[in-house]
Parts: C-alpha cells; sequence; structure tokens
C-alpha cells in the first residue's frame, strides 16, 4: 500500500495546492505560445534579519562611525580593501559585496534603504510571516503575496506547470494560497527513481502498479503527474551548464541560483521563483569587513553576480528582488554584534531596473531621528517595493488586491522600474489569449 509519505518521499516530487485539484495537473509543462516569454521574479529572502547598516553603508553620515566603533565599515579610500566601496559619495557597498559593483555602476541594480514593515515587533517568525503575506501586524491573512500575484495573472493560468516555484524543501508563506505552486528541493529530485539509489527508472512500473494509490492521492490526476514529470524531464534543465562564465558559490544557496537559471532558460513558463539565503542573525561578533556578515555577504554577492552573468541574454526578462524582516540596531552591542532592529535595505536587480543608485529617503543617525530612539527609521513600507515590481515588472494592475487592507499608489512606489507602454507581462498575456481563442 503506497502511503502519501512514501509517494512523495520516493519521487521527490512537492506538489502544493491550497484549492482544489491542482492546476497545473490539467495542464502539464508548456512553453509559451507564439515565442512570448512570460517576466520572472526572483525572490530571494535573506532569514535572520540583514544588517542592512553594513550592507549598504551611509559612510556620508556622521553618526555612523561614532554608533559602531569595532563592527562599522570605515569610508572610502584610494588602495585600501577593507573600506566601503563607494557608490554616490554617501553610501557605499560593504566590501563583500565587490562582485555586484559593476552591476550597479551598469545600471541594472538598485538599492532602497531605509525600507521595512511599519509593524514594530521584533520576532522572526512574526516579521516573516507578515512580510510573506503582505499584511504587517495582521496573523490571519490566508494566502501569501506572491501566490496573489499568480492569481491575479488570471490569463497565463493554462500556460505551465511551473509558473511559481520555490527552491525549498517546502512551500514558503509567501507562495501559499489558491494558485497551484510547487516547492522543489531539487531538480534533480523532481522524477520517479528507484528507492535504493541505482537510479534505474521506475516510471513504467510505478505507473501500472500504482495508478489506483496516486489515483486516490491526487484525487484523479494521476496521468497528468507522469505527463508532468515526463516534461520537465523532456526539458532537461539541469544539464544546462552555466554560460558567459559564470561561478556559482558552492552550497545551497548557489544551487539554487543555479538551478533557477536552468528553470528560466529552459521555457517551461517560469514566472515566480522563490529562493531563500540564512544566517543573517549576528547578536554576537557579527564582524566589520571581516567576519561573519562578511562571509554571509560574499556568498550572497557572488550568487547574485553569477545568476546575472549565467542568464545572459534573458536577463531583460529578469528582477531579482531582496528582502529580510528586519534590519538591527544602529547601535552595536557590547557583544560586539547587533540586536533586532527595524528599517534596513533590499536590492532590486534587472534588466530593466533603473540602477545605479540609492532610492529611500534617508531618515538620519542622530538619536531623535531614530525609531524608539534606537533603529533606523522607516520612510518605505516594503509593500511599496514589492508593489512596483508586480506592476511594472509583472504586469499586474496597480488596483489588484495585492495587499488586503493597503491601498496602493503609483506615486508612492520608489521608482526602481519605469512605466512600460506595453510590458513583457502583457505581450506574454497577449499571446496566452490569442491562443486560447
Amino acid at each position: 500500500m503506497l502511503t502519501r509519505r512514501a509517494f512523495v518521499k520516493e519521487t521527490g516530487l512537492a506538489l502544493v495546492s491550497f484549492g482544489l485539484a491542482p492546476r497545473f495537473l490539467v495542464r502539464a509543462a508548456q512553453a509559451a505560445p507564439g515565442g512570448a516569454r512570460p517576466p520572472v521574479l526572483v525572490a530571494i529572502f535573506q532569514r535572520g534579519a540583514a544588517d542592512g547598516l553594513n550592507i549598504v553603508i551611509p559612510h556620508g553620515d556622521p553618526a555612523y562611525a561614532r554608533l559602531r566603533p569595532s563592527i562599522g565599515i570605515p569610508a572610502p579610500a584610494r588602495g585600501a580593501d577593507d573600506r566601503s566601496l563607494d557608490l554616490d559619495g554617501f553610501y557605499g557597498f560593504h566590501p563583500s559585496l565587490a562582485p555586484l559593483l559593476p552591476i550597479f555602476r551598469r545600471g541594472e541594480l538598485a538599492c532602497v534603504h531605509a525600507i521595512g514593515s511599519p509593524d514594530a515587533t521584533r520576532s522572526h517568525f512574526d516579521a516573516q510571516d507578515y512580510m510573506e503575506a503582505g499584511t504587517p501586524g495582521v496573523k490571519a491573512t490566508a494566502d501569501g503575496w506572491l501566490n496573489r500575484c499568480l492569481q491575479q495573472g488570471a490569463a497565463r493560468d493554462e500556460a505551465s506547470a511551473f509558473r511559481g516555484v520555490a527552491l525549498a524543501p517546502i512551500l514558503p508563506r509567501a507562495l501559499q494560497g489558491p494558485a497551484t505552486a510547487l516547492a522543489v528541493p531539487s531538480l534533480d529530485a523532481f522524477d520517479l527513481r528507484d528507492a535504493a539509489g541505482t537510479g534505474s527508472d521506475l516510471q513504467p512500473g510505478f505507473e501500472s502498479l500504482y495508478r489506483q494509490a496516486v489515483h486516490d492521492f491526487l484525487g484523479g490526476t494521476a496521468q497528468t503527474t507522469f505527463d508532468a514529470v515526463k516534461r520537465l524531464r523532456a526539458a532537461r534543465p539541469t544539464a544546462r551548464l552555466p554560460e558567459h562564465g559564470a561561478v556559482y558559490p558552492r552550497g545551497r544557496f548557489g544551487d539554487a541560483l543555479r538551478q533557477t537559471a536552468q528553470l528560466i532558460k529552459a521555457d517551461l513558463g517560469l514566472e515566480i521563483a522563490f529562493l531563500e539565503i540564512g544566517g543573517w542573525d549576528h547578536h554576537v561578533a557579527e564582524g566589520g569587513a571581516r567576519g561573519q556578515l562578511a562571509g554571509r555577504l560574499q556568498e550572497f554577492a557572488q550568487g547574485l553576480a553569477a545568476l546575472w552573468q549565467d542568464l545572459g541574454d534573458r536577463r531583460g526578462d529578469v528582477v531579482v528582488l531582496t528582502m529580510t524582516e528586519f534590519g538591527r540596531t544602529v547601535r552595536e552591542n557590547g557583544n560586539a554584534g547587533t540586536d533586532h532592529g527595524h528599517a534596513t535595505v533590499m536590492f532590486a536587480l534587472g534588466g530593466r531596473v533603473r540602477g545605479g543608485k540609492v532610492y529611500g529617503r534617508w531618515p538620519g543617525l542622530a538619536r531623535e531621528q531614530l525609531f524608539e530612539g534606537r533603529d533606523l527609521a522607516l520612510t518605505t513600507d516594503f509593500r511599496d517595493l514589492f508593489a512596483e515590481v508586480a506592476v511594472r515588472h509583472l504586469g499586474l494592475s496597480w488596483k489588484a488586491p495585492l495587499f488586503p487592507g493597503y491601498a496602493l499608489r503609483p506615486e508612492a512606489f520608489p521608482g526602481v522600474l519605469p512605466p512600460a507602454a506595453q510590458s513583457s507581462s502583457e505581450r506574454f498575456s497577449t499571446a496566452i489569449r490569442r491562443s486560447l481563442r
């Protein structure tokens, strides 16, 4: 008797739908009709509350160095490799972000500072939940903001089995909801293989012997399940080696980025990919130009730079959006670390991004300018940045209910993306509608 647990374990296949039967099983993965390509959003969650003040350093604010005597990154200086990398005379990158500096200077990477959630919680769990749901302070929200983006793209529902994919063991909160999404720990595991690890193909026997069990497990969609696996195997995304000299960092994060590029280039209709990288909670020995944070940023920057290099001429279809639940305290603590704070910094990387600039009003680091006398104050609500990417990149309406209880105003968007006469998303949607007539 095949149990549900055994089916998922032996196939390595995570199918998630919180509505009725998974819609993607009705139509297996297909390339977009007419050669149109959907825009792709790659969302990366830095779990643990990344220290925005030591990622994009406000070296032009005189209070910064005074408040961080041991972990502060000094202002830029010619020939020094332990100082911030100047961006505009006021802000600088942490030196570990050097792989991203050429992308910033080419105008493909933008930063938004003093951004975050208006909710003042310092709980990792609550803040991550609020950000992924898109409803700060509200725990009862049923779906995630990325799932709502998929729901709004109703004309594209039949286009691909792989519109929303998390390169993770479980589906993140941001992708949970009625629109179908996949949690795929590894593209190599998205298959039916011998449990003994011999690599022999079990699909023909599995299909005939366990059809009824799979039918019961998936509510009558067993055959289309096998079809979806077959189509992914036919596309062979993992056979695509990194291009243009891209070298990904070793580890889970680098693997997820490499497989994201493979999915994009396989033309399986990917629209939203979700990745995560942990290890940002540095209460002790955070370090300055060297240390724990520097190590995290090195892997982060090398991974993003490799993805961007690997994508080549697909960059115009892609926006990478980074996020973290909140920032860190402005003043370093007694353990040469930082505690849970408020506002932080986020990145937008894309072929159409108006980069080479740090967006957001700087609130200042003087005591009277801090949030609750200790944290970087918030001047940009994260929902305005997320909505700008959803509207100006994914092509959704700014009037769509992306963030319940929050009235979107395009004039509040940070400005990292230009309004377009017809975005790649709109061209893709037009092609889909024509094919369904």
